[in-house]
């Protein structure tokens, strides 16, 4: 009877050990969509779909997640893999190819994040320089008038949500690591200017953009914001408060409002997830809307903030569970199994903007379902490979 019991309590372990990890034999999933992504490029720079090298915000966000995934498993080729794309792309002077200052493009610094674990483990002065210049942009990058970054030049007086991701977290580990203590405050007024600028008092989203000069066509002519909540931008915004939070000093004075407010989004967006499949529609909040559909890479974003805020105590402990269970839903919904072995990740939003020259992007809408949807985008892949490791699966 002893004998009896002893072996079912092996047995139930045995089983517990298999649905909480991943299945004996099989790779977790952090290692077998960075082994797909460099199946599918064999170079780094061909990611996001490449013909030609190009220093990409999107190359930063993967390259960051294959750093972790050495990290993780100990595995030198993840990061090879990624420092090849530095390697590519930066000269021996500092300079970066492709790369113009003079554009004040905030998506080009965020690139910079992968050259702060890369620079520490190479030692190389060229990354040192390049980190350095990226810096020198944001000393002199325009601004609104409360001080707010400009998202790009070409987009005056205007603050998206996407550029608060590209900036701060860069600046707050700059600050962080060679000791530039006002970069906090910098970084603090970013994120608490933009959620005042871009709150929706009612639903608890914030919109896409703001236009100061109400000069934009999508821009409400009076409170100069864009028309729709888009799923992506509020999550570059989340991802941008808990990867701050990681920098900023225990008794910075703003650090409490900027988890208030990260609490208050984590708490608002879970309204919005889609019953059946636990995820979330491109456009936010219009989730019974003719032509909206569920939206891969806002989903994650969502998942990752969740899961790494509850990690890190910035969110209850609560968020930490349902984070794992959305993980869970998210492979099911998004993760395909390839006949080749590999993994891809499915329904992603390839771009969203607002304004521009060529095709004027009105913010209506019809425009955030007209995008094209593809597979393997590396803003999903990024932050799906992240939460993977968080999760250890």
């Amino acid at each position: 009877m002893k004998k009896g019991f002893i072996l079912l309590l092996i047995i139930i372990a045995f089983l517990t050990h298999c649905t909480n990890k991943t299945a004996p034999g099989r790779e977790p999933n952090y290692m077998r969509m960075a082994d797909s992504e460099m199946r599918r490029n064999p170079e780094s720079w061909m990611i996001d779909f490449q013909d030609k090298i190009k220093w990409n915000y999107t190359h930063g966000l993967e390259m960051q997640a294959f750093i972790q995934v050495s990290e993780k498993t100990g595995d030198e080729q993840y990061f090879t893999y990624a420092e090849n794309y530095a390697d590519t792309m930066i000269n021996d002077d500092g300079a970066i190819q492709t790369y113009r200052l003079e554009r004040y493009n905030i998506d080009h610094i965020n690139p910079g994040k992968m050259l702060f674990p890369i620079y520490e483990k190479t030692a190389n002065p060229k990354y040192l320089k390049a980190l350095q210049l990226l810096r020198s942009q944001m000393e002199t990058h325009p601004r609104i008038s409360n001080g707010g970054f400009w998202h790009k030049q070409i987009y005056p007086h205007q603050v998206w949500l996407d550029g608060l991701y590209m900036a701060c977290p860069f600046l707050a580990e700059y600050g962080k690591t060679f000791n530039e203590p006002a970069l906090f405050d910098e970084v603090a007024l970013q994120l608490t200017t933009a959620y005042q600028d871009l709150i929706d008092e009612e639903t608890g989203l914030l919109y896409h953009g703001w236009d100061e000069s109400r000069e934009q066509r999508w821009a409400d002519p009076v409170t100069g914001r864009s028309p729709h909540f888009w799923s992506r931008s509020i999550g570059w915004y989340m991802m941008a408060l808990v990867d701050v939070l990681e920098y900023m000093p225990a008794d910075h004075p703003q650090r409490e409002e900027i988890i208030a407010i990260l609490h208050r989004i984590a708490t608002a967006v879970e309204k919005y997830r889609d019953p059946e499949t636990g995820m979330w529609y491109q456009v936010t909040n219009l989730t019974e809307r003719e032509g909206n559909y569920l939206e891969s890479s806002g989903s994650i974003m969502f998942i990752y903030s969740w899961v790494k805020g509850a990690q890190k105590g910035y969110l209850p402990e609560t968020f930490a569970g349902k984070g794992a269970t959305a993980y869970d839903q998210f492979v099911e919904r998004f993760i395909r199994e390839n006949g080749d072995g590999t993994i891809s990740v499915t329904d992603v939003c390839s771009v969203a903007g607002l304004g521009g020259e060529k095709n004027y992007r009105d913010g209506s809408f019809s425009y955030y379902i007209s995008e094209p949807v593809r597979n393997d985008d590396p803003k999903a892949v990024g932050p799906f490979i992240m939460v993977s490791i968080l999760l250890d699966k």
